[in-house]
């Protein structure tokens, strides 16, 4: 590989956590986005040589990633989380259903928040990955979506847009507009991960409780109105007693389960092992609990241990 050849591939790959990102919050899948930043950055690494420098190389990459995002969308349908698609459920194994449709996914921090900045920026960007904002996301029209998130969230000029997306000023600030009301009628205020000492003794007290498997005890952390959900499975339950009645009943697998700590969507998660009748704990799901009022208000489990590598965790753990 010769100097220049080793720098250009070094700037290409300074922007793949912010692509990374983007691509995330459009697609709703880390997968999906990882594979976009890939072809995207294969897409400007062979036409390196076509680009001009009337735009700045990081304007170039993120042109190539809204059109491999977009193509990836093409007749797709939304992802989403099982409480937006149906009423609860029973606890009952029935209830379960079987595995299907397109489900929204944890992502990990590292892989889509830059390090450094201004704190006020790394707000925003931690705000604009949590699960109610990219669930809401995927309520718009594609190119609707690439818009808000050009201009909501990474602060582009309407005028840059445009430029980006080869349309004119007003056809962005019409298509901003319309996002924006549709985005104000979805439920993006869900609690955020808190990391204040209350909650992160709630987290901790959570933990000793699952890995105990005090049922009892873990229903008395919970909001009377919490939600349990497990994608890929579309049941969701809602209420402390209903998630008490599953976890002692269909949900009893999982004790015995360890808990190791992690970060996804911007705040705390965990990653749970479940018992292997092999020996050791083999990875199960990776878990997002939401936090306000000093109660836990929900539970996510994403059962998909292809995450694991993903969220850089080991592949079992040993007795």
């Amino acid at each position: 590989m010769t100097t220049a050849t080793a720098r250009a591939t070094t700037e290409l790959e300074e922007f793949r956590v912010e692509l990374t990102g983007y691509a995330y919050r459009m697609l709703g899948s880390v997968f999906d986005a990882e594979d976009a930043v890939q072809e995207t950055l294969l897409r400007a690494w062979r036409g390196r040589d076509r680009f001009d420098g009337r735009s700045s190389l990081r304007t170039w990459l993120y042109r190539i990633a809204t059109n491999v995002c977009l193509d990836q969308l093409r007749g797709r349908d939304r992802r989403a989380l099982p409480m937006d698609l149906g009423a609860p459920t029973a606890p009952t194994a029935t209830a379960l259903g079987t595995q299907a449709g397109s489900w929204l996914e944890p992502v990990p921090d590292a892989a889509v928040l830059p390090t450094g900045g201004d704190p006020a920026e790394q707000a925003v960007a931690r705000e604009s990955v949590r699960l109610a904002f990219v669930a809401a996301l995927q309520h718009l029209p594609p190119r609707q979506r690439a818009v808000l998130i050009l201009r909501d969230v990474l602060r582009w000029h309407a005028d840059e847009v445009a430029a980006l997306l080869d349309t004119t000023l007003p056809a962005v600030n019409s298509a901003l507009q319309r996002a924006r009301a549709t985005m104000a009628e979805r439920d993006t205020t869900a609690p955020a991960p808190a990391l204040d000492r209350e909650h992160r003794e709630l987290l901790d007290r959570y933990v000793r409780v699952f890995e105990r498997y005090d049922i009892d005890a873990l229903v008395g952390l919970l909001r009377d109105d919490a939600v349990h959900a497990m994608p890929p499975y579309p049941m969701w339950l809602r209420g402390a007693a209903d998630i008490g009645r599953w976890l002692r009943g269909p949900g009893a697998g999982c004790r015995g389960s360890r808990l190791v700590e992690t970060t996804a969507n911007g705040g705390p998660a965990l990653a749970q092992y479940r018992p292997d009748p092999a020996g050791g704990h083999r990875p199960f799901s990776i878990q997002l609990v939401t936090c306000s009022g000093g109660r836990i208000t929900g539970l996510l489990h994403f059962l998909e241990p292809r995450l694991f590598p993903v969220f850089g965790l080991p592949s079992r753990l040993d007795p």
